[in-house]
């Protein structure tokens, strides 16, 4: 009897935690409604990045100050953060021009380069399968940027926009390799913080009518960009990732790119089509391809192990 109870328990967090998992891939997808709003208000790209990252960094710097004594790590995850927080720059003026959903696959690249960087820095050799799944993203992004898809005039937004999939790659990796002594919230708030000091010299460079929502409901987005697309869904997902374990992580994450595909559709009429979906349901099948090693998935990864060093 008791034994079938506790199943009943695990089974009701394991769902909930699913459920956070996909709740935090929307927020994540929820960005380019976000971006976009706040640029045609005349905000800057580097404005709206700074903006996602401050409150976040802000909220956790008490974590970061009682972490100090572990410098090195928290350096790596400083640097990992301005290389994102640079990164994500580019992705903010792609979607402000082209098709979210060709934006948005080209962002799901992330997990090539986060193989080419584990093994060109790191020495991880990848495998068969994630070879195989890389290869599969990669013809999704060549298909969903056809010349059927994007003008002439968007290719050099688009190809800006790869510098956010490779510094996130960036990321994962420091993550991974670098910050597993670090507690999870301490890893959110390094990279936050990074990725504001990497932005500040944009902002000092800026005029200052280019630097703030001209209306409350700019205010609005800017909160809703800086909680529901970054501090939440990042805590959630540090949380509820180890729960589940990678596999479901990574499936369950995949809803990140068709929450792009929705918003580029309700939000600004840009028609889906079927190049689109299909390249959409490539990407999602290559998650599905490597259930083992999922790439945004390897941050559970690294709190399980933090977790299991806790308790020796």
């Amino acid at each position: 009897m008791s034994g079938e109870h506790t199943d009943k328990q695990h089974l009701l967090g394991s769902g909930l935690a699913t459920l956070a998992v996909v709740a935090a891939s929307v927020g994540f997808g929820l960005v380019p409604y976000f971006a976009r709003t706040l640029t045609a208000e005349g905000m800057a790209p580097h404005a709206i990045a700074f903006y996602r990252y401050a409150f976040a960094a802000t909220v956790l710097l008490p974590f970061v100050w009682r972490a100090r004594a572990q410098w090195i790590p928290l350096c790596w995850g400083f640097a990992a953060g301005i290389i994102m927080g640079v990164g994500w720059v580019g992705y903010v003026r792609a979607v402000d021009i082209a098709p979210v959903s060709t934006v948005g696959v080209l962002y799901m690249t992330y997990p090539v380069f986060t193989l080419l960087i584990a093994w060109l820095m790191f020495g991880d050799v990848p495998r068969r399968r994630a070879i195989l799944a890389s290869l599969m993203i990669v013809a999704a992004a060549v298909l969903a940027t056809s010349p059927d898809a994007i003008t002439a005039q968007q290719v050099p937004a688009l190809m800006l926009s790869l510098a956010a999939p490779m510094g996130f790659a960036f990321g994962i990796n420091v993550l991974v390799h670098k910050l597993s002594v670090l507690r999870p919230v301490v890893r959110i708030a390094s990279a936050s913080l990074g990725s504001v000091l990497g932005l500040l010299p944009l902002m000092a460079t800026t005029p200052v009518a280019a630097l703030f929502p001209v209306t409350v409901s700019g205010w609005w987005l800017v909160a809703g960009i800086a909680f529901g697309s970054a501090l939440i869904p990042q805590l959630l997902y540090t949380v509820a990732a180890p729960i589940v374990g990678t596999a479901r992580a990574a499936i369950a994450g995949s809803f990140e790119l068709p929450t792009m595909f929705l918003v580029g559709w309700f939000a600004f009429a840009e028609p889906v089509g079927t190049a689109q979906w299909i390249a959409c349901a490539i990407v999602i099948s290559a998650i599905v391809l490597t259930p083992g090693k999922p790439v945004r998935s390897l941050v559970a990864n690294v709190v399980v192990q933090g977790e299991r060093q806790s308790r020796r």
